[in-house]
């Protein structure tokens, strides 16, 4: 499974990026884009819906453009264990992304990111990292963007103060993302996840299409995660306003 996983995403991968069909669209508005930053005192809206391991999770995250380098953002989820008793809402996460690099400020055009930020009062019921309180993490994020596609890789570590759950974790996240023509976008991700506690070491592989529709997009996602041998489906709604 795994190989034939691997396979089939680097096949998808030689062949669009191939493709005489992939030319420049605006970036302005691609919110899907692994490397966007929102512009000044826009606000972007996103909202998630996933299915996983008959657990159900509902998301929203509200981001603001500070200026052209810094936004902020919140996001939260509640999530529904249809096998069990491990429902409720996750830690409420504030942080932000601060530009350090843009395109036109090195040779080799590459763009790069800290993130940075905090999760506070996350449900007792939930055993899972992401909804742990007192979690602190930061991170940096670096790539190219070009008319037709974007490859980005994005490495982050957080550290969870949690009497249960307490625990430090790495991810390293390789994406790419091809912008197929004025509407259509399709992208790929690696997640490698390694924590102090081997119980919650992942490796995801995942795959996404999105449709543009002005300053909204809608995505649909499918994703593996190979130490549980388990399927993630779910829908993103992207709002920029």
């Amino acid at each position: 499974m795994y190989k034939f996983l691997i396979g089939l995403f680097t096949a998808v991968i030689t062949i669009v990026s191939m493709s005489p069909h992939a030319y420049a669209v605006s970036l302005d508005n691609d919110t899907s884009d692994p490397l966007y930053l929102l512009s000044e005192q826009h606000v972007l809206s996103e909202t998630t819906l996933t299915y996983w391991d008959n657990v159900l999770r509902l998301g929203q995250s509200i981001s603001y453009g500070l200026n052209s380098r810094l936004s902020i953002g919140a996001n939260v989820h509640f999530q529904q264990d249809f096998d069990g008793s491990e429902d409720g809402f996750s830690a409420v996460d504030l942080g932000g992304v601060y530009r350090v690099g843009t395109a036109a400020g090195n040779s080799a055009n590459i763009i790069s990111d800290v993130l940075f930020g905090l999760k506070v009062g996350g449900s007792s019921k939930v055993r899972t990292p992401y909804f742990a309180d007192s979690t602190y993490y930061a991170g940096y994020r670096f790539g190219r963007q070009w008319a037709g596609m974007t490859l980005a890789a994005t490495i982050k570590s957080s550290w969870v103060f949690d009497d249960v759950r307490g625990m430090a974790y790495i991810d390293a996240i390789p994406e790419a993302y091809f912008r197929l023509d004025e509407n259509w976008r399709l992208g790929a991700q690696f997640t490698l996840r390694k924590a102090t506690n081997p119980h919650y070491n992942q490796e995801w592989l995942g795959g996404k299409i999105v449709r543009q529709y002005g300053r909204t997009q809608y995505a649909g996602h499918l994703d593996y995660e190979f130490e549980s041998d388990n399927l993630q489906v779910g829908v993103n709604v992207n709002i920029l306003f």
